[in-house]
């Protein structure tokens, strides 16, 4: 196993689901890790304590991340905190699911700002540090329904097709300074942003036969943020859904 020690990572929307488990996933290969959290300030702590318990080095940090102010305070503390910044996973996002006929604009703008406009402000900002060290990885997290669509999910899909793209501009842009920028699509995880959905009727549409798992995808993404293998990938989507999405 590859080691991450003396690494730093940044993951935003990092209190529960599948950021919690990138968050855990990177500890546990030896990144200092800053979790990232909106609101939920007890679940953030409580993931910083499940690392710092098995030894590692982790710190909880409040940040809005549609806000630029916010995104910028959140790379300032944690390359306050230690010292640099390696690894940045852009996960944090909200579902605001109706139909389109019936979505407010209000609703369209919230899933824009978080699920896009975040991606590029936090991204924006630790390319700056990124670009002094001339090393570092990004993994936004985007999702298959940027690649297929949704029914009911169009702010949703058309933020995460935007990362999508956003992410292969920048992959370009970075690469020369030694900077990948790649992409994690999941399909339907066992999340609490899944626990509404009516799982049998998805499930037929899943060639695995049933939901992923957080850890599933924490792994793949924990390949692109160290694995030494994952040094000549960039720019590229990687499905984690099941067999759902097929090029």
């Amino acid at each position: 196993m590859y080691s991450l020690a003396e690494k730093v990572a940044i993951v935003t929307g990092g209190s529960r689901g599948i950021g919690a488990s990138v968050a855990l996933s990177l500890a546990e290969v030896g990144a200092k890790v800053a979790v990232n959290y909106a609101r939920s300030a007890d679940a953030a702590e409580a993931i910083v304590k499940k690392i710092t318990d098995a030894g590692g080095e982790a710190i909880a940090l409040q940040a809005d991340v549609s806000q630029a102010e916010d995104a910028d305070r959140l790379i300032q503390q944690t390359k306050e905190k230690f010292g640099r910044i390696d690894i940045l996973v852009n996960n944090a996002g909200i579902t605001r699911d109706t139909l389109l006929i019936r979505m407010k604009p209000e609703d369209w703008q919230a899933v824009i700002d978080l699920n896009l406009t975040g991606v590029f402000l936090c991204t924006k900002a630790v390319s700056k540090i990124m670009l002094k060290q001339k090393s570092g990885r990004i993994i936004n997290i985007t999702s298959v329904a940027g690649l297929m669509g949704n029914p009911g999910q169009a702010n949703y899909s058309a933020a995460k097709a935007g990362v999508i793209g956003f992410t292969k501009t920048v992959a370009k842009e970075l690469a020369s300074r030694g900077i990948t920028v790649n992409a994690v699509a999941p399909g339907f995880i066992a999340t609490d942003m899944t626990s509404n959905l009516k799982s049998e009727e998805i499930i037929k549409f899943i060639p695995l036969g049933r939901y992923g798992q957080p850890e599933e995808v924490a792994g793949t993404i924990r390949f692109l943020a160290g694995d030494p293998a994952a040094a000549y990938i960039t720019g590229q989507v990687f499905n984690v859904d099941g067999g759902m999405v097929m090029a």
